[in-house]
């Protein structure tokens, strides 16, 4: 890493920015990572507005907006905090030579886990009896089997999206016997850790198989409303409907209704169409559903892990090397 190419300024020259809302991610890099580099962290739009024209590499995700880049006459690569880029305008990046990676896989443990969790949420009744407990509520045997837990062992999951979350949520859904029809853009791409493969455009013939829909899929073209009514109403009056994925991949107002009729058993939503979640959906109050705050990617590893893909990537650029660990423009 001798710092003298043009792909970044000298080692001793670079200007790192830090930019997020939340995400306290300066501390760690200069305990952990720091290595003599400068760097400076904002946490507002306005802050990031003002300061960016100093920044030579800037690490941001939801404070971006692409205005910025009238102000950014010194940026060579941009790091997102985020496994989404749509945020972000490629065509422009790359008109400017700015380089830009994503921060895809970051929070694939998190991602996974959770959906996984959901899962069980909905099949044991776990959100029922934690509703119970606020209500000092015990409640007896159930005779009607249709109301007591049900196991997952031997039930089929429909994943809709094959990338590193849905791999691992697959291997882990197998590894509870549960049979796997994966969904992904690219069918060559073969069906990893799930026990089949289909492409987007066989989701709604193959719903009809599934104890419980999940989506792990970007939200693209492809992928906008992907599971619209006419999805839902294929599903089975037993299935569960799980989206840790986006929310612009469902129709929410069919979804609604499907649950409020009574028509699928129950869903699970870490992401809705308008987040956050207006007080006045009915998701909010719907006894058959689980909403979680798009939580589903936090993690408490969650920025060494982008540090760990920046520092490789600074590395790399250093070296002459523009190819990047999750590059993107």
């Amino acid at each position: 890493m001798n710092g003298t190419n043009q792909l970044l300024p000298a080692r001793d020259q670079l200007r790192l920015c830090f930019a997020h809302a939340a995400y306290d991610i300066k501390p760690i890099f200069d305990a952990e990572y720091q290595d003599g580099l400068s760097s400076f962290q904002v946490s507002t739009y306005e802050e990031l507005k003002a300061r960016l024209p100093e920044a030579d590499v800037l690490v941001v995700s939801g404070l971006w907006r692409n205005e910025l880049l009238d102000h950014a006459p010194r940026l060579k690569y941009l790091q997102s905090v985020s496994s989404g880029t749509n945020q972000y305008d490629l065509n422009a990046f790359r008109e400017r030579g700015i380089l830009l990676a994503s921060g895809q896989g970051v929070n694939m443990n998190a991602v996974s886990d959770q959906a996984i969790g959901l899962m069980l949420s909905l099949t044991r009744r776990l959100a029922l009896a934690r509703d119970n407990q606020a209500r000092h509520v015990w409640r007896p045997e159930q005779r009607n089997p249709d109301d007591r837990e049900t196991d997952v062992a031997g039930k089929t999951l429909l994943l809709v999206g094959l990338g590193r979350i849905g791999n691992r949520i697959a291997r882990i859904a197998r590894a509870m016997d549960m049979h796997v029809i994966g969904v992904r853009r690219d069918v060559s791409a073969g069906a990893g850790d799930a026990s089949e493969v289909h492409s987007f455009r066989d989701v709604k013939s193959l719903i009809p198989r599934a104890d419980v829909v999940m989506l792990s899929c970007p939200l693209t073209v492809e992928t906008r409303n992907l599971i619209d009514g006419e999805a839902i109403a294929a599903m089975r009056p037993t299935a569960h409907f799980i989206n840790v994925a986006r929310g612009g991949c469902v129709d929410e107002a069919a979804l609604v209704d499907a649950l409020q009729s009574g028509r699928i058993a129950g869903a699970a939503v870490d992401v809705t169409q308008v987040e956050p979640l207006p007080e006045s959906s009915p998701l909010w109050r719907l006894p058959n559903v689980i909403v979680t705050p798009h939580s589903a990617g936090e993690s408490r590893n969650y920025e060494r892990n982008v540090l760990n893909i920046l520092t490789r990537n600074l590395a790399m650029l250093w070296d002459d090397n523009a190819s990047l660990i999750n590059r993107v423009a």
